[in-house]
């Protein structure tokens, strides 16, 4: 226990440090892709700035392997987060690794559940938007028979690839920007899918409780007419019982009979 709160400890301190240096990851991977007339410092830079990140990474994965309590299970459930230190910093995986590390940073965010997908779905499309325009531009600007020069267009085909529109006016031409398509047409899907899922179970909750709430309203009427049916039938009974039967007005006698039909005595003088 002791070790498992040190590891929660670590994780939570670490956790917008982690952040930043995973935008800092990206604003340098962006950089040299966007801006390829930069000087070969920038380029340098740039190129610094990601080790130093992946070797942030790298120690926060070592810490939380060695502050777990089992670490099999640990290398086991966090298999994400050891590809996305063992990758080797290349070229054609460096946006697969930059995905890891946006997905890493998301698993270690202690958000509600609501709250969690929501982040998860509007970064994935960003991420996958920009990211993906980046890593077409990186491999289709060289091309020799390629029609994605520059960021605009590389913008517009992820658009078009990523809703599965494809008007086709921009294409990747080399394989390795085919496989960057195939995977952000499959990506646009699954997102759209669990919009539409999300969106679905938002509705069916809803209900849910609407429903709920009219089941209570009808069992709670139910109970007030079985209370006043048995008050109504606790009244009867007891208005039948001897004991609350209206006593009987007297009859008069025979002198009081006389005597009031007579009228009053007249005074003797």
């Amino acid at each position: 226990m002791k070790e498992t709160s040190r590891q929660a400890r670590w994780e939570r301190r670490t956790q917008v440090p982690l952040l930043v240096l995973a935008v800092a990851f990206a604003v340098a991977y962006a950089v040299p892709i966007v801006a390829p007339d930069a000087g070969e410092g920038v380029h340098r830079a740039c190129t610094h700035a990601e080790w130093a990140v992946w070797a942030a990474f790298a120690v926060d994965y070592v810490v939380r392997l060695g502050l777990s309590r089992d670490r099999k299970v640990f290398v086991r459930t966090h298999w994400l987060d050891l590809a996305a230190v063992v990758l080797p910093l290349v070229q054609p995986l460096r946006l697969l690794r930059l995905v890891a590390t946006l997905m890493l940073v998301g698993r270690r965010a202690r958000m509600a559940p609501q709250i969690r997908l929501t982040t998860y779905v509007a970064g994935a499309v960003v991420g996958l938007l920009m990211f993906g325009s980046l890593a077409v531009l990186s491999v289709e600007r060289d091309a020799p028979n390629g029609n994605i020069k520059n960021l605009g267009d590389a913008v517009w085909w992820s658009f078009t690839t990523m809703t599965t529109v494809g008007y086709g006016d921009h294409s990747p031409t080399t394989g390795l920007g085919r496989v960057l398509a195939v995977g952000l047409m499959l990506s646009g899907i699954a997102l759209l899918g669990v919009v539409t899922a999300n969106i679905a179970a938002w509705f069916i909750a809803r209900f849910e409780r609407d429903d709920q709430v009219e089941r209570l309203q009808l069992a709670a009427v139910r109970e007030l007419q079985e209370e006043v049916r048995a008050l109504r039938a606790e009244v009867a009974r007891l208005g039948r019982g001897p004991g609350c039967a209206m006593p009987a007005q007297a009859s008069p006698g025979p002198g009081e009979a006389a005597a009031g039909q007579a009228g009053p005595t007249a005074p003797t003088p």
